[in-house]
């Protein structure tokens, strides 16, 4: 597959991962901690912002392309 489509799908998807990811992070926030402890809601809000992180940086080294000899 040439570079570019690669990196043409690659940030159409990443675009999807991260709006999808936004939507459900915050929906699960509303409903599930609704009345919890402030630092409940620092802590879930810290994990969740980094857990995006990992399929995002399995697609841009798929986006990258095989590495080179």
């Amino acid at each position: 597959m040439p570079i570019r489509l690669r990196k043409f799908i690659g940030t159409i998807l990443l675009i999807v991962l991260v709006l999808a990811y936004a939507f459900i992070a915050t929906t699960v926030a509303v409903n599930a901690l609704g009345t919890s402890p402030w630092w409940i809601h620092l802590t879930y809000f810290f994990l969740s912002g980094l857990l995006w992180i990992l399929p995002a940086m399995l697609l841009i080294k798929w986006m990258a392309g095989p590495k080179r000899q």
